[in-house]
């Protein structure tokens, strides 16, 4: 049986950022408080605990005051540091660059759809930590958009200007962008391409990796948008695709008669978890 693991899988270069920001301050502070877990991925952050990294609600940062915090890279809206800065917390800033200019790109677009009465769409789960600071950059007053079903709060007689989330699908995206402007009645129609690259590649450089294996098994922790939007579309290329956080998941009837496992992940999933299940397999088909 050959194991191989995707060569263009593992952390993108904002969680890499987040996490060197991590590892950077608790070589000189433990424990750290993080608002939030740094990565939607279980394991990394167990590692990240088992070296001083305490993770903390909002709730729990709205008791804190002088101390310091770690933003994770899904940002933060305004007002988390409105209050850092009443309670003398010092922040250290992880968020993605991408994530941050687009921050920046929904708080313009607000400002200018405030002066026509216009609205501003994010298209995004709702819930997620980066839509909730995004939509903080309208002072909560963005149309979260997940699917169709959300369109009834557009008035399409009004300007919009729509944004994503970096972690969407583009081609749903595009296809949402068509919908909407296929009913809007006022001509004031916008709509910023705010996928992250690194995310949108993902997408062609897996297509010819998952066909290439008999099995595929995609490692992601359960939360991640990215990991969901990724997995479906492996599994569409790839039927014999797998879903798994942690190799206690994997289930030994999915290895026979198979002569080729693809390993690959989310833009959350840290290189060593993958290798520790190509070990896992490996070293259990040595074993038989």
């Amino acid at each position: 049986m050959r194991v191989e693991i995707d060569s263009n899988a593992g952390f993108c270069f904002g969680v890499v950022k987040a996490i060197s920001k991590a590892e950077e301050e608790l070589a000189h502070r433990r424990p750290l408080l993080c608002l939030g877990d740094l990565v939607h991925n279980n394991a990394e952050v167990s590692r990240l605990s088992e070296m001083g990294l305490e993770v903390i609600d909002h709730e729990r940062f709205r008791t804190l005051r002088d101390t310091k915090v770690l933003i994770r890279a899904h940002g933060e809206p305004p007002s988390t540091y409105d209050e850092a800065r009443l309670r003398n917390i010092n922040l250290v800033d992880a968020t993605c660059p991408i994530v941050l200019a687009l921050q920046k790109n929904v708080r313009s677009g607000y400002e200018e759809m405030k002066r026509v009465g216009g609205q501003v769409l994010i298209f995004g789960k709702h819930g997620h930590a980066e839509v909730i600071g995004l939509n903080g950059q309208t002072d909560n007053t963005a149309i979260i958009i997940s699917g169709e079903e959300d369109l009834d709060g557009i008035d399409f007689s009004r300007p919009v200007r729509l944004y994503s989330q970096t972690t969407q699908s583009r081609d749903d995206y595009r296809a949402l962008a068509a919908t909407i402007k296929s009913k809007m009645l006022c001509d004031d129609f916008e709509v910023y391409d705010t996928v992250c690259r690194r995310v949108a590649n993902r997408a062609d450089e897996l297509k010819d990796f998952a066909r290439s294996v008999d099995l595929l098994l995609f490692v992601s922790g359960a939360t991640s948008s990215n990991g969901k939007y990724l997995f479906e579309y492996c599994s569409q290329v790839q039927p014999n695709t797998k879903f798994i956080s942690d190799v206690s998941q994997i289930d030994g009837s999915w290895l026979r008669d198979v002569a080729t496992v693809g390993i690959t992940g989310a833009t959350s999933t840290p290189r060593w978890l993958m290798e520790k299940v190509a070990n896992y397999i490996s070293q259990g088909n040595r074993e038989t």
